[in-house]
């Protein structure tokens, strides 16, 4: 899931497709939200930073941010306890925090 949106998000960005030209709808009744493709770019190269120094947090965040999985579920796929999870999950936010800003 993390490849198909992160591709996406890119191929949004791509020169060759108009880059940061943006379609506007003309109709007036929909709301517009700003793109966060650009956004989805930078976690994904901040996550394969986190993952040359420690997998296993990049992975949990995966799994929690992109597949949704819940503490337990993450705990059973890693093997590892859910305080683990917790701990890994705690230290991650902290550091993808620190590089996105």
């Amino acid at each position: 899931m993390r490849r198909i949106l992160v591709d996406y998000a890119r191929s949004r960005n791509a020169n060759k497709r108009g880059g940061a030209v943006q379609p506007v709808s003309l109709d007036e009744s929909l709301d517009f939200a700003p793109p966060r493709s650009a956004d989805l770019v930078a976690l994904d190269d901040s996550l394969e930073a986190l993952a040359t120094i420690d997998p296993r947090k990049s992975r949990i965040v995966e799994m929690k941010f992109f597949g949704g999985l819940e503490t337990g579920e993450i705990a059973e796929v890693l093997e590892v306890s859910q305080q683990t999870v917790l701990r890994d999950w705690k230290l991650a936010k902290v550091w993808l925090l620190r590089e996105l800003s």
